[in-house]
């Protein structure tokens, strides 16, 4: 979940000529506004999108904090920030997670680009790990095959490894003194876009243990939705209003921070149930946010009721096809989008009641 929806390049966010060019849009937000003072309107008004929006990026950070290496990268980040504007040193700093690493300056742009993509194709195999430790400089790839001993396949700089963090291209596995992680989607993407390949690669584990292709999803362009909006009708209105677009990708962001894409449950109703008793399948270990996504997603639902809540859990959260939810749901053809826009109304009349909540961080 990157800050696309009003900052159109990472560049050129604040505090540009301070930040390395690999730092995403959403830490620049982040730290615009933690470090730099500067408030959730000014910074709307800057990247053409409302304070909500500008809000929800840097509660996505604030949340993902938690996580060692993303908090120390933003550390690096914060202090290089301070030393580059000579910051007052009576602005009050941040409560931040201890530790024994020294805070050296972040890694340069060639480091991201050249050794972190080298360190993404070791972890493109999905019997490695990146592993860390809170007192340790370095980190290591290492192979864990089902057999055999482990082998260690690089090390380098942690700085490294929290520049992968902080860009989404790796996930948490295990957190404690030592902790591992495994490589993400977003960084099978940024390996791919970075070696120019177009033929995908990816490949994931089937049930028989075998490697076999991933079967390719919606792109964050390509969501049942934003197909959607695309249509228009003979004046030229467009079939959904970009308020509605936008209400899907926060209620999307919430579903993936509830830690719920692998949750096989089949209807809303279900699903509340499972929120509300706190039986949802797999692991329950998350990050701060995850209580609280869960939260937001479970009022949204309770607020559709069934119907609504089913075809918008389908086509919203799950990325499922208008088509594909119409079969499941056993509706005639074509009426999934018109009950679809009626549930984004809700969504986005739901959201918009919120109102100061949105507008506070944590």
């Amino acid at each position: 979940m990157s800050a696309h929806h009003c900052v159109s390049g990472a560049a050129t966010a604040h505090p540009a000529p301070s930040l390395p060019a690999w730092v995403p849009a959403g830490a620049r937000l982040y730290l615009s506004h933690v470090t730099a003072g500067q408030s959730l309107r000014a910074l709307g008004r800057d990247h053409g999108c409302h304070a909500s929006t500008v809000l929800r990026q840097i509660r996505q950070f604030e949340d993902r904090r938690d996580d060692p290496l993303v908090d120390t990268a933003l550390r690096r980040l914060d202090r290089a920030l301070r030393s580059a504007q000579d910051l007052p040193n009576k602005m009050e700093s941040r409560a931040m997670t201890a530790t024994s690493c020294s805070l050296k300056i972040p890694p340069t742009d060639r480091m991201v680009n050249d050794e972190v993509m080298d360190a993404l194709r070791h972890l493109a195999d999905p019997e490695t790990l990146l592993i860390v430790a809170d007192d340790m400089p370095k980190a290591a790839i290492t192979r864990n095959p089902a057999e055999g001993a482990p082998e260690r396949l690089a090390v380098f700089d942690r700085s490294l490894a929290e520049a992968m963090a902080l860009n989404g291209w790796i996930s948490i596995r295990n957190q404690g003194r030592v902790s591992s992680y495994t490589i993400s989607a977003a960084g099978r993407t940024a390996l791919r876009q970075h070696s120019g390949r177009t033929e995908i690669h990816v490949t994931a584990i089937s049930e028989t243990g075998t490697l076999g292709p991933r079967r390719a999803r919606y792109g964050p362009v390509e969501s049942p939705v934003a197909v959607l909006a695309r249509r228009r009708d003979k004046s030229g209105k467009p079939f959904l209003e970009s308020a509605n677009v936008q209400a899907a990708d926060w209620l999307r962001e919430d579903y993936v921070k509830a830690q719920l894409e692998e949750v096989e449950i089949e209807t809303a109703q279900a699903l509340l149930i499972a929120l509300d008793t706190r039986k949802i399948p797999g692991s329950n270990l998350g990050l701060p946010g995850t209580k609280a996504a869960r939260r937001r997603v479970s009022d949204v639902l309770r607020d559709l009721g069934p119907g609504l809540g089913d075809v918008t859990l389908r086509c919203c959260c799950r990325l499922e096809g208008v088509e594909a939810a119409e079969q499941a749901l056993g509706w005639s053809a074509r009426s999934g989008k018109i009950v679809l826009r009626i549930a984004l109304q809700r969504v986005t009349r739901h959201y918009q009641r919120l109102g100061d909540e949105q507008m506070m961080i944590g």
